[in-house]
């Protein structure tokens, strides 16, 4: 059996280094961090145009081609994600009645924070039923930029 080719591609931006991470088809995995990587396809190329795009405030919805990864209910979580409107917030409790598991909010909190994609698919949208941030896989000072970049954005 063949493994699936996997490309890495490092790119700065304002809240640091980041890797992306693609097979041949599909953008896969957002690493915080330069994990290496100076694959340059066609793929990865758009991604980081989409994110200089968006970290500029001139895009609003990524338009690339994901695999998500996960379980069922994580990949329904994730999906659902990307149905949350720029510049907007839900709470936990909000996206589990979306993936119908009203009172799975502690579950949708945990497939949220193994997100493979986060920015992409906007994780950093949904915050805690009280207003605060919750959490954030790639901390709560980014999830903060990046919900004061969309505000200041819509």
């Amino acid at each position: 059996m063949t493994a699936t080719p996997r490309y890495l591609l490092a790119i700065s931006s304002p809240i640091g280094p980041l890797t992306l991470e693609a097979d041949a088809t599909h953008l896969t995995a957002l690493h915080f961090g330069n994990h290496g990587g100076e694959d340059s396809t066609p793929l990865l190329r758009k991604a980081k145009e989409q994110l200089d795009a968006y970290f500029s405030g001139d895009l609003h919805t990524f338009t690339l081609p994901l695999a998500f990864h996960g379980t069922a209910f994580q990949n329904r979580v994730w999906s659902t994600l990307c149905e949350i409107p720029y510049g907007t917030t839900i709470a936990y409790r909000d996206l589990a009645q979306r993936v119908n598991c009203p009172k799975g909010f502690q579950a949708v909190g945990t497939a949220n924070g193994r997100n493979p994609l986060p920015i992409v698919v906007p994780c950093h949208r949904v915050i805690a039923h009280n207003g605060g941030l919750g959490g954030y896989s790639l901390g709560l000072s980014v999830k903060s930029f990046l919900l004061d970049l969309e505000k200041r954005h819509t």
